[in-house]
């Protein structure tokens, strides 16, 4: 494990605490269900903000939120999978109380599948679901150069992928910031090597957008084999981001899959910067 590259200092040896990581709008003690989502490369928790105002009061959203941007912005970051993820296991073994579902998009998805393998490695009962998001399965490792590349490189490979703002990349100050973390979340997910694990044995559900070129109907079988034997895919209308303007949609399709009687009328979303 990488503990110290270009001035990130290593959390090793800290136990992370859940206020430190995991965000909450709002907090609600009393739901039975919780969901744990996980950010795309890039990403925030803030991008799962809007997803409360179609949570039932029976759900409460956790969202997780790596270091180095939004409020923790002053932070280290932290490029190593293996870190990352024991930190997250960390803050959710002391607040995982009740059933859950971990849901990653994109680079979010590999996180919460390995966040979910460590928390049952720790023995943390309770998994209802994984759902994966944009992202293929696991199993092998991908690799990639996007993260050694220079900052053209990386505003091109955002804007193929859509879901950055043209205004944020055309700032020079604010894409300087923007494209610090994702460098290091690109050199992250390009690095990670997956390990042979067990099955989790829970249900795999895997969102994808009809037009996402970093997702095909096969490469979203292939999660099958990392949960109970089946994976249940669902396509929505969009590209990589499809869940920003299908957040409605999308928050709809999980709560069906958990308990038909969560899911209220779906109406329109506004789409904002994920």
């Amino acid at each position: 494990m990488n503990l110290m590259d270009s001035g990130r200092l290593s959390n090793i040896g800290r136990v992370a605490s859940p206020e430190q990581w995991l965000r909450r709008w709002p907090r609600r003690p009393a739901a039975t269900l919780q969901i744990v989502c996980f950010p795309h490369a890039g990403g925030s928790a803030s991008a799962f903000r809007g997803w409360t105002a179609h949570l039932p009061p029976a759900v409460e959203l956790v969202a997780v939120q790596y270091p180095g941007r939004e409020d923790r912005f002053g932070e280290p970051m932290v490029d190593d999978m293996a870190e990352l993820v024991d930190a997250v296991a960390d803050a959710l073994a002391a607040t995982l109380d009740r059933p859950h579902v971990l849901f990653g998009h994109s680079m979010g998805s590999a996180v919460a599948y390995e966040t979910a393998q460590e928390l049952r490695r720790r023995g943390v009962a309770g998994l209802r679901r994984l759902v994966a998001s944009g992202r293929e399965a696991p199993v092998r490792r991908r690799g990639g150069t996007v993260h050694a590349g220079d900052d053209d490189v990386l505003c091109a490979e955002l804007s193929r992928l859509g879901g950055t703002a043209a205004e944020v990349l055309a700032d020079s100050e604010l894409r300087r910031a923007v494209l610090g973390y994702v460098r290091n979340d690109y050199r992250l997910i390009e690095t990670y090597t997956p390990h042979p694990a067990p099955p989790l044995g829970c249900p795999v559900t895997v969102f994808t957008g009809a037009d996402d070129p970093e997702l095909s109907a096969a490469d979203a079988r292939a999660w099958a084999p990392l949960g109970d034997g089946t994976a249940d895919v669902e396509t929505f209308p969009g590209g990589h981001f499809y869940l920003t303007a299908q957040r409605a949609r999308v928050v709809a399709a999980l709560l069906r899959r958990l308990d038909p009687a969560l899911v209220g009328p779906v109406g329109t979303t506004v789409p904002s910067t994920p």
